[in-house]
Protein backbone atom coordinates (compact mmCIF):
# COMPACT_ATOMS: atom_id res chain seq x y z
CA UNK A 1 0.00 0.00 0.00
CA UNK A 2 3.10 2.41 0.96
CA UNK A 3 4.81 1.81 -2.37
CA UNK A 4 1.01 2.67 -4.14
CA UNK A 5 0.81 5.78 -2.76
CA UNK A 6 4.64 6.74 -3.81
CA UNK A 7 3.83 5.92 -7.07
CA UNK A 8 0.63 8.06 -7.14
CA UNK A 9 2.69 10.81 -5.68
CA UNK A 10 5.34 11.10 -8.59
CA UNK A 11 2.77 10.94 -11.24
CA UNK A 12 0.90 14.07 -9.66
CA UNK A 13 4.67 16.24 -9.21
CA UNK A 14 5.53 15.22 -12.99
CA UNK A 15 2.18 16.02 -14.54
CA UNK A 16 2.08 19.44 -12.37
CA UNK A 17 5.85 20.16 -14.12
CA UNK A 18 4.57 19.97 -17.19
CA UNK A 19 1.79 22.84 -16.85
CA UNK A 20 4.71 24.91 -14.84
CA UNK A 21 7.48 24.54 -17.86
CA UNK A 22 5.99 26.06 -20.37
CA UNK A 23 4.53 29.40 -18.97
CA UNK A 24 8.20 29.77 -17.21
CA UNK A 25 9.35 29.54 -20.38
CA UNK A 26 6.84 31.91 -22.16
CA UNK A 27 7.24 34.59 -19.35
CA UNK A 28 11.15 34.66 -19.88
CA UNK A 29 10.52 34.62 -23.69
CA UNK A 30 8.34 38.09 -22.89
CA UNK A 31 10.60 39.47 -20.57
CA UNK A 32 13.78 39.26 -22.66
CA UNK A 33 12.36 40.27 -25.37
CA UNK A 34 13.30 43.82 -26.66
CA UNK A 35 10.70 46.71 -26.37
CA UNK A 36 9.81 48.82 -29.08
CA UNK A 37 11.17 52.44 -28.71
CA UNK A 38 8.65 55.63 -28.51
CA UNK A 39 9.95 58.93 -30.83
CA UNK A 40 11.48 61.39 -28.39
CA UNK A 41 9.48 64.56 -28.18
CA UNK A 42 11.72 68.04 -28.90
CA UNK A 43 11.11 71.48 -28.43
CA UNK A 44 7.17 71.85 -28.23
CA UNK A 45 6.59 69.11 -30.75
CA UNK A 46 5.41 65.47 -30.23
CA UNK A 47 5.79 63.02 -33.19
CA UNK A 48 4.53 58.87 -32.81
CA UNK A 49 6.73 58.45 -35.60
CA UNK A 50 10.05 56.44 -35.21
CA UNK A 51 13.00 58.47 -35.47
CA UNK A 52 14.72 58.38 -39.17
CA UNK A 53 18.70 58.62 -40.25
CA UNK A 54 19.51 62.42 -40.70
CA UNK A 55 20.97 63.85 -44.41
CA UNK A 56 23.47 66.32 -45.37
CA UNK A 57 23.32 70.16 -44.00
CA UNK A 58 21.41 72.51 -46.38
CA UNK A 59 22.53 75.99 -46.48
CA UNK A 60 19.45 78.26 -46.29
CA UNK A 61 19.46 82.07 -46.50
CA UNK A 62 21.06 84.30 -43.70
CA UNK A 63 18.58 86.44 -41.04
CA UNK A 64 19.19 90.07 -40.64
CA UNK A 65 17.85 91.26 -37.22
CA UNK A 66 18.13 94.42 -35.38
CA UNK A 67 18.36 94.59 -31.96
CA UNK A 68 15.83 94.71 -29.62
CA UNK A 69 13.67 93.09 -32.83
CA UNK A 70 11.81 89.91 -33.29
CA UNK A 71 10.85 87.75 -36.22
CA UNK A 72 8.56 84.97 -37.13
CA UNK A 73 9.99 82.18 -39.23
CA UNK A 74 7.88 80.23 -41.84
CA UNK A 75 9.88 76.44 -42.58
CA UNK A 76 8.59 74.79 -45.69
CA UNK A 77 8.85 71.77 -43.90
CA UNK A 78 7.92 70.37 -40.18
CA UNK A 79 10.56 70.59 -37.38
CA UNK A 80 11.38 68.10 -34.93
CA UNK A 81 14.36 70.20 -33.05
CA UNK A 82 16.04 73.71 -33.32
CA UNK A 83 19.49 75.14 -31.75
CA UNK A 84 21.00 78.34 -31.56
CA UNK A 85 24.68 78.87 -31.88
CA UNK A 86 24.92 81.62 -29.60
CA UNK A 87 21.96 82.39 -27.15
CA UNK A 88 23.81 85.69 -26.09
CA UNK A 89 23.01 87.12 -29.49
CA UNK A 90 19.80 85.74 -30.61
CA UNK A 91 16.66 83.34 -29.11
CA UNK A 92 14.97 81.09 -30.65
CA UNK A 93 11.19 79.46 -29.89
CA UNK A 94 9.89 76.62 -32.15
CA UNK A 95 6.23 77.62 -31.75
CA UNK A 96 5.27 74.46 -33.84
CA UNK A 97 6.34 72.37 -36.56
CA UNK A 98 6.53 75.02 -39.14
CA UNK A 99 7.13 78.12 -37.22
CA UNK A 100 10.42 79.97 -35.21
CA UNK A 101 10.05 82.81 -33.43
CA UNK A 102 13.66 84.56 -33.67
CA UNK A 103 14.70 87.19 -31.07
CA UNK A 104 17.60 89.69 -31.60
CA UNK A 105 19.75 90.50 -28.41
CA UNK A 106 22.85 91.93 -28.99
CA UNK A 107 24.81 92.63 -32.06
CA UNK A 108 26.48 89.84 -33.36
CA UNK A 109 26.62 87.13 -35.41
CA UNK A 110 25.33 83.09 -34.87
CA UNK A 111 23.60 80.70 -36.99
CA UNK A 112 19.95 78.30 -36.40
CA UNK A 113 20.42 74.80 -37.13
CA UNK A 114 16.90 73.16 -37.60
CA UNK A 115 16.45 69.43 -38.10
CA UNK A 116 12.99 68.29 -40.03
CA UNK A 117 10.93 65.16 -39.50
CA UNK A 118 12.20 64.08 -42.79
CA UNK A 119 15.70 63.75 -41.99
CA UNK A 120 17.05 67.28 -43.36
CA UNK A 121 19.08 69.49 -41.81
CA UNK A 122 18.91 73.18 -42.86
CA UNK A 123 21.88 75.88 -41.49
CA UNK A 124 21.36 79.75 -41.44
CA UNK A 125 23.15 82.83 -40.43
CA UNK A 126 21.59 84.87 -38.11
CA UNK A 127 23.30 88.54 -38.19
CA UNK A 128 21.72 90.89 -34.76
CA UNK A 129 23.05 94.33 -36.29
CA UNK A 130 21.65 98.16 -36.13
CA UNK A 131 18.42 98.89 -37.80
CA UNK A 132 20.00 100.36 -40.61
CA UNK A 133 15.98 100.98 -41.84
CA UNK A 134 15.32 103.17 -38.77
CA UNK A 135 18.74 105.22 -39.31
CA UNK A 136 17.86 105.72 -43.07
CA UNK A 137 14.39 107.27 -42.59
CA UNK A 138 15.69 109.30 -39.74
CA UNK A 139 18.42 110.64 -41.70
CA UNK A 140 16.39 111.40 -45.34
CA UNK A 141 13.79 113.30 -42.93
CA UNK A 142 16.73 115.27 -40.97
CA UNK A 143 18.83 116.13 -43.18
CA UNK A 144 17.07 115.66 -46.89
CA UNK A 145 18.89 115.46 -50.14
CA UNK A 146 18.10 115.07 -54.11
CA UNK A 147 19.01 111.41 -54.23
CA UNK A 148 18.24 108.73 -51.13
CA UNK A 149 21.07 108.02 -48.86
CA UNK A 150 22.13 104.30 -48.31
CA UNK A 151 22.61 102.83 -44.85
CA UNK A 152 24.43 99.72 -44.20
CA UNK A 153 25.50 97.78 -41.43
CA UNK A 154 28.47 95.56 -40.68
CA UNK A 155 28.90 93.83 -37.32
CA UNK A 156 29.18 97.50 -35.06
CA UNK A 157 29.90 99.90 -37.99
CA UNK A 158 27.87 101.68 -40.13
CA UNK A 159 28.59 101.98 -43.57
CA UNK A 160 26.71 105.41 -45.16
CA UNK A 161 26.62 105.75 -49.25
CA UNK A 162 25.00 108.01 -51.58
CA UNK A 163 25.52 111.43 -53.77
CA UNK A 164 25.42 114.82 -51.25
CA UNK A 165 25.59 118.27 -52.86
CA UNK A 166 27.96 119.16 -50.47
CA UNK A 167 30.49 118.84 -47.50
CA UNK A 168 28.70 120.66 -44.95
CA UNK A 169 25.50 118.04 -45.15
CA UNK A 170 28.11 115.30 -45.68
CA UNK A 171 29.41 116.10 -41.92
CA UNK A 172 25.66 116.90 -40.61
CA UNK A 173 25.15 113.47 -41.45
CA UNK A 174 27.92 111.65 -40.38
CA UNK A 175 27.38 113.93 -37.33
CA UNK A 176 23.61 112.70 -36.72
CA UNK A 177 24.97 108.74 -37.36
CA UNK A 178 26.96 108.75 -34.96
CA UNK A 179 25.01 110.09 -32.48
CA UNK A 180 22.02 107.79 -33.56
CA UNK A 181 23.59 104.70 -32.96
CA UNK A 182 25.76 105.66 -29.84
CA UNK A 183 28.66 106.87 -30.66
CA UNK A 184 29.53 103.68 -32.73
CA UNK A 185 32.17 103.92 -35.65
CA UNK A 186 30.43 105.46 -38.95
CA UNK A 187 32.23 104.84 -42.34
CA UNK A 188 31.88 107.85 -44.77
CA UNK A 189 31.04 106.51 -48.62
CA UNK A 190 29.14 109.98 -49.29
CA UNK A 191 30.20 111.62 -52.83
CA UNK A 192 30.17 115.37 -52.72
CA UNK A 193 29.08 116.79 -55.77
CA UNK A 194 29.82 120.16 -57.10
CA UNK A 195 32.84 121.84 -57.31
CA UNK A 196 34.46 121.55 -53.94
CA UNK A 197 37.95 123.81 -54.79
CA UNK A 198 37.78 128.08 -54.38
CA UNK A 199 39.57 129.99 -56.67
CA UNK A 200 40.46 133.67 -54.76
CA UNK A 201 41.50 136.43 -56.95
CA UNK A 202 43.11 139.55 -54.43
CA UNK A 203 44.16 142.91 -56.06
CA UNK A 204 46.79 144.55 -53.70
CA UNK A 205 46.83 148.25 -54.43
CA UNK A 206 49.09 150.52 -52.49
CA UNK A 207 50.04 154.60 -53.25
CA UNK A 208 52.81 156.67 -51.27
CA UNK A 209 53.70 159.72 -50.97
CA UNK A 210 57.15 160.79 -49.71
CA UNK A 211 57.75 164.65 -49.32
CA UNK A 212 61.00 166.64 -47.70
CA UNK A 213 61.99 169.84 -46.84
CA UNK A 214 65.30 170.88 -45.73
CA UNK A 215 67.06 173.72 -45.08
CA UNK A 216 70.88 174.25 -43.67
CA UNK A 217 73.38 176.90 -43.13
CA UNK A 218 77.08 177.12 -42.46
CA UNK A 219 78.56 180.91 -41.47
CA UNK A 220 82.07 181.06 -41.01
CA UNK A 221 83.29 184.53 -40.19
CA UNK A 222 87.02 186.03 -38.91
CA UNK A 223 87.29 189.99 -38.16
CA UNK A 224 90.52 190.54 -36.18
CA UNK A 225 91.08 193.91 -34.40
CA UNK A 226 94.48 195.08 -33.55
CA UNK A 227 96.13 191.65 -32.05
CA UNK A 228 93.08 189.51 -31.32
CA UNK A 229 90.95 187.59 -34.30
CA UNK A 230 86.98 187.45 -33.74
CA UNK A 231 85.57 183.67 -35.09
CA UNK A 232 81.85 182.60 -36.25
CA UNK A 233 81.61 179.52 -36.92
CA UNK A 234 77.96 177.88 -36.99
CA UNK A 235 77.88 174.42 -39.06
CA UNK A 236 74.22 173.61 -39.29
CA UNK A 237 74.36 171.96 -42.82
CA UNK A 238 71.65 169.79 -44.14
CA UNK A 239 72.58 166.65 -46.21
CA UNK A 240 70.71 168.41 -49.25
CA UNK A 241 72.08 167.47 -52.26
CA UNK A 242 72.11 171.54 -53.64
CA UNK A 243 74.06 174.19 -52.21
CA UNK A 244 74.91 177.83 -52.56
CA UNK A 245 78.79 179.69 -51.04
CA UNK A 246 79.63 182.96 -51.11
CA UNK A 247 82.36 183.95 -49.90
CA UNK A 248 85.04 187.09 -50.23
CA UNK A 249 88.56 186.97 -51.52
CA UNK A 250 90.21 187.39 -48.74
CA UNK A 251 88.96 184.51 -46.83
CA UNK A 252 88.00 185.97 -43.71
CA UNK A 253 83.69 185.35 -45.14
CA UNK A 254 82.36 182.05 -46.03
CA UNK A 255 78.73 181.56 -46.02
CA UNK A 256 76.70 178.57 -46.79
CA UNK A 257 73.44 177.36 -47.39
CA UNK A 258 71.80 173.77 -48.49
CA UNK A 259 68.85 172.94 -49.16
CA UNK A 260 66.64 170.42 -50.90
CA UNK A 261 62.75 168.96 -51.74
CA UNK A 262 62.50 165.79 -51.98
CA UNK A 263 58.99 164.16 -53.78
CA UNK A 264 58.10 160.23 -53.94
CA UNK A 265 55.52 158.41 -55.25
CA UNK A 266 55.26 154.64 -54.91
CA UNK A 267 53.05 152.09 -56.45
CA UNK A 268 52.20 149.30 -55.79
CA UNK A 269 50.12 146.61 -57.50
CA UNK A 270 49.54 142.90 -57.43
CA UNK A 271 47.08 140.66 -58.58
CA UNK A 272 47.85 137.10 -56.67
CA UNK A 273 45.36 134.00 -57.98
CA UNK A 274 45.57 130.67 -55.93
CA UNK A 275 42.99 127.56 -55.44
CA UNK A 276 42.77 125.50 -52.55
CA UNK A 277 40.49 122.74 -51.75
CA UNK A 278 37.51 123.09 -49.07
CA UNK A 279 38.84 123.23 -45.55
CA UNK A 280 42.55 123.13 -46.90
CA UNK A 281 44.86 126.11 -46.50
CA UNK A 282 46.01 128.08 -49.45
CA UNK A 283 49.04 130.49 -49.31
CA UNK A 284 51.06 132.50 -51.91
CA UNK A 285 53.91 134.84 -51.19
CA UNK A 286 55.47 137.16 -54.23
CA UNK A 287 58.48 138.39 -52.65
CA UNK A 288 61.74 137.53 -50.70
CA UNK A 289 63.89 136.19 -47.34
CA UNK A 290 66.78 137.85 -45.53
CA UNK A 291 68.34 136.74 -42.51
CA UNK A 292 68.27 138.92 -39.47
CA UNK A 293 71.66 137.60 -36.70
CA UNK A 294 70.43 136.86 -33.39
CA UNK A 295 73.19 136.10 -30.48
CA UNK A 296 72.37 133.94 -28.30
CA UNK A 297 74.45 134.83 -25.47
CA UNK A 298 76.21 132.40 -23.16
CA UNK A 299 80.12 132.28 -22.89
CA UNK A 300 80.81 131.47 -26.93
CA UNK A 301 78.23 134.35 -27.78
CA UNK A 302 77.04 132.32 -30.98
CA UNK A 303 75.01 134.74 -33.63
CA UNK A 304 72.36 132.69 -35.47
CA UNK A 305 70.37 133.87 -38.26
CA UNK A 306 66.94 134.15 -37.99
CA UNK A 307 64.80 133.71 -41.78
CA UNK A 308 62.02 136.59 -42.03
CA UNK A 309 59.83 137.24 -45.44
CA UNK A 310 58.52 139.95 -46.83
CA UNK A 311 56.84 140.94 -49.83
CA UNK A 312 53.12 140.83 -51.07
CA UNK A 313 51.93 137.29 -49.48
CA UNK A 314 48.21 135.77 -48.71
CA UNK A 315 46.83 132.65 -46.90
CA UNK A 316 43.27 131.86 -46.57
CA UNK A 317 40.85 128.87 -45.78
CA UNK A 318 38.07 128.53 -47.90
CA UNK A 319 34.80 126.06 -47.17
CA UNK A 320 32.04 125.27 -49.63
CA UNK A 321 28.72 125.59 -47.65
CA UNK A 322 25.11 125.24 -48.69
CA UNK A 323 23.89 126.38 -52.25
CA UNK A 324 27.26 127.83 -53.19
CA UNK A 325 28.14 129.87 -50.22
CA UNK A 326 32.04 130.14 -49.58
CA UNK A 327 32.86 130.97 -46.28
CA UNK A 328 36.39 131.89 -46.39
CA UNK A 329 39.44 133.45 -43.66
CA UNK A 330 41.63 135.30 -45.70
CA UNK A 331 44.76 137.36 -44.23
CA UNK A 332 46.85 139.64 -47.08
CA UNK A 333 49.80 140.92 -45.98
CA UNK A 334 52.34 143.37 -47.68
CA UNK A 335 56.02 143.93 -46.17
CA UNK A 336 58.70 146.01 -47.12
CA UNK A 337 62.38 146.47 -46.11
CA UNK A 338 62.68 149.46 -44.22
CA UNK A 339 65.14 152.20 -45.39
CA UNK A 340 65.98 153.07 -41.72
CA UNK A 341 66.81 149.75 -39.86
CA UNK A 342 67.59 149.35 -36.33
CA UNK A 343 70.49 150.31 -34.58
CA UNK A 344 72.00 148.30 -32.19
CA UNK A 345 74.92 148.75 -30.29
CA UNK A 346 76.61 145.94 -28.23
CA UNK A 347 78.63 145.64 -25.42
CA UNK A 348 81.94 146.66 -26.86
CA UNK A 349 80.92 149.93 -28.08
CA UNK A 350 80.23 148.20 -31.54
CA UNK A 351 77.09 150.14 -33.67
CA UNK A 352 75.22 147.62 -36.09
CA UNK A 353 72.44 148.39 -38.59
CA UNK A 354 70.09 145.84 -38.76
CA UNK A 355 67.41 145.42 -41.22
CA UNK A 356 64.24 146.07 -40.44
CA UNK A 357 60.23 145.11 -42.01
CA UNK A 358 57.49 146.88 -42.39
CA UNK A 359 54.72 144.90 -42.68
CA UNK A 360 50.77 145.61 -42.76
CA UNK A 361 48.12 142.80 -42.44
CA UNK A 362 44.56 142.45 -42.51
CA UNK A 363 42.92 139.24 -41.20
CA UNK A 364 39.05 138.79 -41.43
CA UNK A 365 36.10 135.98 -41.32
CA UNK A 366 33.87 136.64 -44.49
CA UNK A 367 31.05 134.32 -46.47
CA UNK A 368 30.51 135.28 -49.95
CA UNK A 369 28.22 133.72 -52.85
CA UNK A 370 30.63 132.51 -55.98
CA UNK A 371 31.92 135.76 -57.67
CA UNK A 372 31.10 138.46 -54.78
CA UNK A 373 33.62 140.50 -54.16
CA UNK A 374 34.96 142.27 -50.64
CA UNK A 375 36.94 145.23 -50.32
CA UNK A 376 39.63 145.90 -46.78
CA UNK A 377 40.45 149.50 -46.80
CA UNK A 378 41.02 152.13 -44.42
CA UNK A 379 44.80 150.71 -44.21
CA UNK A 380 46.06 154.73 -44.13
CA UNK A 381 49.20 156.15 -43.11
CA UNK A 382 50.06 159.29 -42.35
CA UNK A 383 53.75 160.35 -40.91
CA UNK A 384 55.22 164.10 -40.21
CA UNK A 385 58.48 164.79 -38.70
CA UNK A 386 59.86 167.82 -38.01
CA UNK A 387 63.72 168.93 -36.66
CA UNK A 388 64.89 171.95 -36.06
CA UNK A 389 69.30 172.20 -35.67
CA UNK A 390 69.94 175.61 -33.80
CA UNK A 391 72.31 177.85 -32.04
CA UNK A 392 71.31 178.75 -28.31
CA UNK A 393 69.71 182.27 -27.90
CA UNK A 394 70.86 183.40 -31.73
CA UNK A 395 68.95 180.97 -33.63
CA UNK A 396 65.25 182.06 -31.66
CA UNK A 397 66.26 185.67 -33.17
CA UNK A 398 63.15 186.55 -35.75
CA UNK A 399 64.81 187.39 -38.42
CA UNK A 400 68.53 186.92 -38.09
CA UNK A 401 67.43 183.34 -36.34
CA UNK A 402 67.72 181.48 -40.04
CA UNK A 403 71.38 181.80 -40.27
CA UNK A 404 71.87 180.18 -37.26
CA UNK A 405 69.49 177.10 -37.27
CA UNK A 406 68.69 174.37 -39.89
CA UNK A 407 64.89 172.78 -40.75
CA UNK A 408 63.43 169.61 -41.40
CA UNK A 409 60.28 168.75 -42.46
CA UNK A 410 59.29 164.86 -43.87
CA UNK A 411 56.21 163.95 -44.57
CA UNK A 412 54.83 160.15 -46.28
CA UNK A 413 51.46 159.21 -46.80
CA UNK A 414 50.61 155.94 -48.21
CA UNK A 415 47.23 154.08 -48.37
CA UNK A 416 46.82 150.23 -49.27
CA UNK A 417 43.58 148.74 -50.33
CA UNK A 418 42.82 144.78 -50.72
CA UNK A 419 39.96 143.56 -53.25
CA UNK A 420 39.17 139.65 -52.95
CA UNK A 421 36.93 137.82 -55.20
CA UNK A 422 36.18 133.95 -54.45
CA UNK A 423 35.11 131.74 -57.10
CA UNK A 424 34.23 128.10 -57.12
CA UNK A 425 36.81 126.61 -59.38
CA UNK A 426 35.46 125.37 -62.68
CA UNK A 427 36.79 123.75 -65.47
CA UNK A 428 38.06 126.02 -68.77
CA UNK A 429 37.44 124.77 -72.29
CA UNK A 430 40.14 127.82 -73.44
CA UNK A 431 43.55 127.80 -73.53
CA UNK A 432 45.28 130.09 -71.01
CA UNK A 433 47.09 132.80 -72.32
CA UNK A 434 50.91 133.37 -71.02
CA UNK A 435 52.50 136.49 -70.22
CA UNK A 436 55.66 135.29 -73.07
CA UNK A 437 53.32 134.43 -75.70
CA UNK A 438 53.18 137.95 -77.49
CA UNK A 439 56.66 137.88 -76.40
CA UNK A 440 59.41 138.39 -79.74
CA UNK A 441 62.89 138.83 -79.53
CA UNK A 442 63.93 141.42 -81.94
CA UNK A 443 66.38 140.93 -85.05
CA UNK A 444 69.90 142.03 -84.98
CA UNK A 445 69.25 145.03 -87.07
CA UNK A 446 65.98 146.17 -85.12
CA UNK A 447 68.03 145.90 -82.07
CA UNK A 448 71.57 147.35 -83.16
CA UNK A 449 69.71 150.38 -85.71
CA UNK A 450 66.15 150.96 -83.92
CA UNK A 451 66.84 150.36 -80.68
CA UNK A 452 64.01 147.88 -79.77
CA UNK A 453 64.22 145.44 -77.28
CA UNK A 454 61.39 143.15 -78.87
CA UNK A 455 60.44 142.76 -82.49
CA UNK A 456 56.81 144.48 -83.25
CA UNK A 457 54.16 142.28 -83.68
CA UNK A 458 53.06 140.97 -86.88
CA UNK A 459 50.40 142.55 -88.57
CA UNK A 460 48.13 139.58 -89.80
CA UNK A 461 46.52 139.43 -93.38
CA UNK A 462 43.70 136.75 -92.39
CA UNK A 463 41.72 139.75 -90.41
CA UNK A 464 38.58 140.73 -92.70
CA UNK A 465 38.24 143.88 -94.34
CA UNK A 466 36.30 146.72 -93.24
CA UNK A 467 33.02 147.10 -94.93
CA UNK A 468 32.70 149.51 -97.95
CA UNK A 469 30.24 151.39 -97.68
CA UNK A 470 27.97 151.46 -100.85
CA UNK A 471 29.67 154.09 -103.25
CA UNK A 472 28.11 157.60 -103.50
CA UNK A 473 27.53 158.27 -107.50
CA UNK A 474 30.49 159.58 -108.71
CA UNK A 475 30.63 163.74 -109.07
CA UNK A 476 32.09 164.77 -112.16
CA UNK A 477 35.35 166.36 -111.74
CA UNK A 478 35.44 170.15 -112.64
CA UNK A 479 37.55 170.79 -116.02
Amino acid sequence: MKKITQHWTALGLVFAWSFVVPSWAADSQISTAPKASKPVATGTVTSEKQQVTQGPVELLPGIDLSGGKSMLLRLSEPALRISIGNPDVADVTLINAKEVYVLGKKTGVTNLIVWSANGKTSLRDVVVGLDAGMLQSRLAKWVPTTEPLMVDVMADTVVLRGRVPDAVKAHRIVSLAEAYTGGKKVINMLRVEGSQQVMLEVKVAEVSRTLLDELGIDINLTRTAGSTSVSLLSQFLSSGATALTVARANGMTNITLTAEMKKGLVKILAEPTITAISGQEGSFLAGGKIYIPVPQGGISNAITLQEKEYGVGLSFIPTVLEDGLIHLKVTPEVSELSQLGATVKALNGQVSVLPSITTRRASTTVQLRDGESFAIGGLIKSNVTEAIRAFPILGELPILGALFRSNAFQTEKSELLFVVTARLAKTSETVLALPTDSFKPPTRAEFMLEGLMESPPAVSNDQPSEPQSEAAPATPLKP
